[in-house]
């Protein structure tokens, strides 16, 4: 498995766009879902108060997150995480219980 500061590419050197969650450490049932090209900079901007939606709530710990090459696809999946369906099914299979 390779570290998130190598992870930024994928084989034949295409970008990657990550699909995270995270959790407020503070107060855990803040949760949150967002997508980058660059993911150790984006926990850092989350976790030094760079994001309105987030700097109330922090530190924020990384849950997981999901690679995708396109960024689109990536785009789209955080969409659906955003809806109700993909609340329910990140509840079921993404969020630690």
């Amino acid at each position: 498995m390779r570290s998130l500061g190598e992870a930024g590419r994928a084989a034949g050197g295409r970008r990657l766009f990550y699909v995270y969650l995270l959790t407020s450490v503070a107060n855990p049932a803040k949760r949150y879902v967002g997508v980058t090209s660059d993911l150790r900079t984006r926990i850092t901007t989350h976790n030094n108060g760079g994001s309105p939606h987030t700097a109330k709530h922090r530190p924020w710990k990384l849950v997981t997150y999901l690679a995708f090459t396109e960024r689109a696809q990536a785009e789209a999946f955080e969409t659906y995480l955003k809806s109700g369906s993909g609340h329910a099914f990140a509840r079921r299979r993404l969020w630690p219980n």
